[in-house]
């Protein structure tokens, strides 16, 4: 971050920091936490469009960050991405076939009446028809253009997609029919997922696993039903005590946390373990040392980052 006079570096955003984790061939693995987490960042990061400053990102086994040009060119052929905003991901100048058609031009797959017959093939695939071809980003509507941005990123038969929040920006009942679209695409084309969201509800439907972020770094992560059902660390059970229910009084968990502490700054984290300051369970070790993400003894792939997790757990309902 630079600021002053003569825009010097004054401070670092530790928006992904020492974060670890690994995605399984066909699964789609949610990433969730509140604005400002890092779940962007980290999608980005994955993808090599934001630079680390320390790490490294193992794709089928090899470093992406140590690439050669024309290695990783190759390589981008298998890892694409879904913004959030399809409006502004789409040249507002091209037509839908320049934009679905330009990756395949870029990379040698093919071009004149073989472009336009897989354009029209991939338009099929997310809902949309050979009519859509010749029209511009500003005569669609928000779905429609997330659809051409969906059909944009399997273009080139990738294996990996970043789904950046892929449908915070559409209407509910839009949300649904995208959602529909990428897990059947994911079935028909062996697809593997990083879906990035703040909505629960959603990661629930689309994950068969959730990571769970909190100020750049991962607190919990788990089978989907595990983390749900199951919560181990305070923020995750905050975030799920968040969720709207149709009646208070259902709500598994009655959780609560300091609402008169300011969120911290990614800029100047909190020592020990980051959600200290906001955490009513927190102790002295808390503020002093971090805790290390470890699987929990329950096994199942459950691991979290939380001195006390175990005595919480514990806990009756009405006494957490």
């Amino acid at each position: 971050m630079k600021g002053g006079l003569f825009g010097r570096t004054i401070g670092f955003v530790h928006a992904v920091d020492g974060v670890s984790f690994d995605v399984d061939s066909g699964e789609t693995l949610g990433v969730v936490g509140e604005s400002g987490c890092g779940k962007t960042t980290l999608g980005r990061v994955v993808l090599g469009l934001v630079k680390a400053t320390s790490g490294e990102v193992l794709f089928e086994g090899r470093n992406i960050f140590n690439m050669r040009e024309n290695e990783a060119r190759r390589i981008r052929r298998d890892m694409q991405i879904v913004f959030q905003d399809p409006f502004d991901s789409l040249d507002p100048r091209q037509t839908v076939i320049d934009i679905i058609g330009e990756p395949l031009i870029v990379h040698n797959i093919c071009k004149g009446k073989e472009l336009v017959e897989r354009v029209v093939d991939l338009l099929t695939k997310v809902g949309l028809t050979k009519d859509h071809l010749y029209r511009l980003p500003h005569e669609f509507s928000g779905g429609q253009r997330q659809r051409i941005a969906v059909a944009r990123a399997i273009a080139l038969n990738p294996k990996f997609i970043v789904l950046d929040e892929p449908t915070s920006a559409l209407d509910v009942s839009v949300q649904a029919q995208i959602l529909g679209i990428l897990r059947d695409l994911q079935r028909q084309l062996k697809l593997t997922y990083l879906f990035i969201s703040h909505d629960l509800s959603v990661v629930r439907y689309m994950s068969s696993r959730i990571s769970v972020m909190y100020l750049g770094k991962i607190v919990e992560v788990g089978i989907t039903e595990d983390v749900f059902t199951k919560p181990l660390h305070p923020y995750t059970q905050a975030l799920l005590k968040a969720i709207p229910v149709p009646d208070p009084d259902m709500a598994k968990w009655t959780i609560r946390f300091k609402r008169d502490v300011e969120i911290p700054s990614a800029v100047n984290p909190p020592s020990g373990c980051r959600y200290h300051t906001r955490c009513l369970h927190a102790q002295p070790i808390c503020r002093e040392t971090e805790p290390p993400l470890e699987e929990t003894p329950h096994g199942n792939g459950h691991y979290v980052t939380c001195h006390f997790w175990q005595s919480l757990t514990e806990q009756t309902p009405d006494s957490a």
